[in-house]
């Protein structure tokens, strides 16, 4: 009887905003039986690198990112306060080793679709996010990216939000603004035209796959950092699903994952909000006015505007451009039957009180 040879697997990951990860990985088929890690990264002291790949032989060739983590962790722990990692994570390297084992895809393993802004009421944009996650989902769209673009004054609601208690009805009607529901879950978004940012992904479930949820919007985020940080704002991830900055928060996600996996994964930014218009629509309690920076007697909440000193419409150029260049998307735009698809929605959930007031 021979042994059967050993299956060998190589991966490189390059940390957004910090340093190259390189996994050489060897197994039987059911577990890893050697791991070699290597890159350009900072790792104090010296010999916590000899613990690394130690701590990942043993391992199921299935083990999803948090369970390779968590050895990581446990085999550094043992070097207390003297540890210091620069340019990676427990994390990445997870994520490294995944990828070589073919069980973490990467953004350019796919090949993406990008939309740029187009005027659409907000019930629209709502409503062609469920329509383009079903069309990736079903497979006659490729993974996307889009921008929204609208004129009116809105704001959107998450899925499970209620709508008395997060609304003033008496600011909705002095300032004539749109209510729609989204499909997703998260907080509500005042969103006036012109004045916050807005887009949506669909991924595939494979480039989330292993990731749990907090991990999956830092992942999916990290182009938009790094737009942000072209533009000189130091902005970075607040859990579960906020986007700040040194400045202040900036924006939130949200997401929905269909039973297959597939995934739509939104935010939206402020550019320049009228505050005090806000509070008048929005019931936001004391716990979050701090948190949306609102709490001064400023009239606006204008952080990328401010902290960027750009045009909203230059900002959004430079976020479709650090996308494309990073992940190679190709410009597209929405089918006539897309569109056909989201007026429908509109016209049987979206535009209706139903759908609107399905939590009083």
């Amino acid at each position: 009887m021979t042994n059967e040879s050993p299956q060998r697997f190589h991966a490189e990951y390059k940390v957004i905003g910090g340093k190259l990860v390189v996994a050489d990985v060897e197994t039987d088929g059911r577990t890893i039986t050697g791991v070699k890690i290597s890159g350009d990264f900072f790792l104090e002291p010296e010999e916590a690198y000899f613990d690394l790949a130690p701590a990942l032989v043993g391992a199921p060739v299935s083990a999803d990112n948090a369970a390779l983590r968590a050895r990581v962790d446990e085999a550094l722990a043992g070097h207390g306060p003297a540890l210091a990692m620069h340019g990676f994570s427990s994390a990445d390297i997870a994520t490294v080793v995944r990828r070589a084992l073919g069980s973490a895809a990467n953004f350019t393993d796919f090949e993406w679709q990008l939309i740029r802004p187009m005027v659409l009421p907000t019930e629209m944009n709502v409503a062609l996010d469920e329509v383009l996650l079903t069309e990736v989902a079903e497979g006659r769209r490729r993974p996307t990216l889009r921008f929204w673009e609208w004129e009116d004054t809105a704001t959107v609601i998450g899925a499970f939000q209620s709508f008395v208690n997060e609304l003033r009805p008496e600011g909705i009607e002095k300032h004539g603004v749109k209510v729609v529901r989204r499909i997703s879950g998260g907080g509500a978004m005042f969103m006036e035209g012109g004045n916050c940012i807005t887009y949506s992904m669909f991924v595939p479930p494979a480039l989330v796959a292993g990731l749990d949820y907090e991990e999956s919007y830092v992942f999916l985020d990290q182009w938009v950092l790094a737009a942000l940080s072209s533009l000189g704002v130091e902005a970075f991830y607040k859990p579960i699903n906020d986007i700040s900055s040194t400045g202040g928060k900036i924006g939130g996600a949200a997401q929905k994952r269909l039973g297959d996996g597939t995934l739509l994964h939104h935010a939206t930014m402020s550019y320049d909000i009228d505050a005090d218009k806000m509070v008048e629509v929005l019931r936001i309690g004391e716990a979050k006015i701090s948190d949306k920076g609102v709490a001064s007697a400023k009239k606006r909440v204008d952080p990328l505007r401010s902290q960027t000193g750009e045009a909203r419409e230059a900002i959004i150029d430079v976020m479709a451009q650090t996308f494309t260049s990073r992940y190679g998307a190709h410009e597209d735009t929405y089918t006539e039957a897309e569109l056909e698809q989201a007026r429908t929605l509109v016209a049987e959930k979206f535009g209706t009180e139903k759908w609107t007031h399905r939590v009083p």
